[in-house]
């Protein structure tokens, strides 16, 4: 069964034709990653709570 996302955002570096990804949250703190592109219809990628914060440090860090 597909977990169901709520309070969907937007990346802040979303492009202008709006190109860009969007995070959500499940109940049990699980992180959905979608592409805006697809409206909602194609696939979720899930990240546990550690491993949202372990992603958001390796793109901050490691990013020119």
């Amino acid at each position: 069964m597909t977990k169901e996302f709520h309070g969907w955002r937007k990346s802040g570096h979303s492009n202008p034709d709006g190109g860009c990804v969007e995070a959500g949250r499940a109940t049990d703190g699980t992180i959905g990653v979608r592409d805006t592109k697809l409206h909602g219809s194609g696939p979720t990628l899930e990240f546990t709570r550690d491993e949202w914060r372990m992603l958001l440090h390796k793109i901050r860090t490691e990013t020119p």
